[in-house]
């Protein structure tokens, strides 16, 4: 037991069984642990929680993560073995209304599952375009925002979130701006202009506070661009 508390308090009561292993508890021991009244209980393939630890918010989500890596410990982790994304991402934040049916994660790299309620993205992704977030890495709602849009979700339901996430300051309205950029033209505005699509998308939410929100965002964007020249 000291070995699996040790393991379990710094990822949410949880630890997989090649972490397990590596700790020298081998199949026999395991199949103890998990029997009927035992200390452990199985919430994923190789994933389980130590019996009596608070259960943790999006508790699947977290096993799901942890399956990415089973062997590397959460606080050694990096953006480099999984960073929650797309509609997960939005969730952990609560931002928007779109259903987190599925587990998503944006890779460096392919990454092979055979879940099929996990989708892995694989995309780049800047150290400035995600955070951790109650000890899980996520992207930042900007990043979130683009992503959905690049998989073709429901503007609708992307302004819903632009404006969810702006109101209490998850996210700025001029990097807002910034990530919108590049999908300006899709929306037959001009190439790169994320301040219009970024007006675009408060204007079909009808904020009350869109007008202060754009004028923080251009002055963003001009900082931007005077730093630049």
């Amino acid at each position: 037991m000291p070995r699996l508390q040790e393991l379990a308090q710094e990822q949410w009561g949880l630890v997989t069984r090649r972490q397990m292993g590596d700790q020298g508890i081998g199949p026999t021991t395991l199949d103890r642990l998990t029997s009927p009244g035992g200390v452990l209980d199985r919430v994923a393939t190789g994933v389980y929680r130590v019996v009596g630890a608070p259960v943790p918010d999006h508790m699947e989500l977290r096993a799901a993560w942890l399956q990415l890596a089973p062997r590397l410990p959460a606080w050694e982790r990096t953006a480099m073995e999984g960073v929650v994304s797309h509609r997960s991402a939005a969730a952990m934040y609560g931002l928007g209304h779109l259903p987190a049916d599925r587990h998503e994660f944006t890779l460096p790299k392919r990454h092979q599952t055979r879940r099929s309620d996990v989708r892995i993205h694989v995309l780049p992704l800047r150290d400035t375009e995600w955070i951790g977030l109650r000890g899980l890495p996520v992207t930042r709602p900007s990043r979130i925002a683009s992503d959905l849009l690049f998989d073709h979700e429901d503007p609708e339901a992307v302004a819903r979130l632009i404006t969810d996430a702006i109101r209490p300051a998850y996210d700025y309205p001029g990097t807002m701006a910034d990530s919108l950029a590049p999908l300006a033209a899709r929306f037959g505005l001009r190439k790169g202009d994320g301040l219009a699509l970024l007006r675009w998308f408060l204007d079909m939410t009808g904020d009350r506070d869109a007008n202060r929100w754009m004028g923080e965002a251009r002055a963003h964007v001009e900082r931007t661009a005077k730093a630049a020249t």
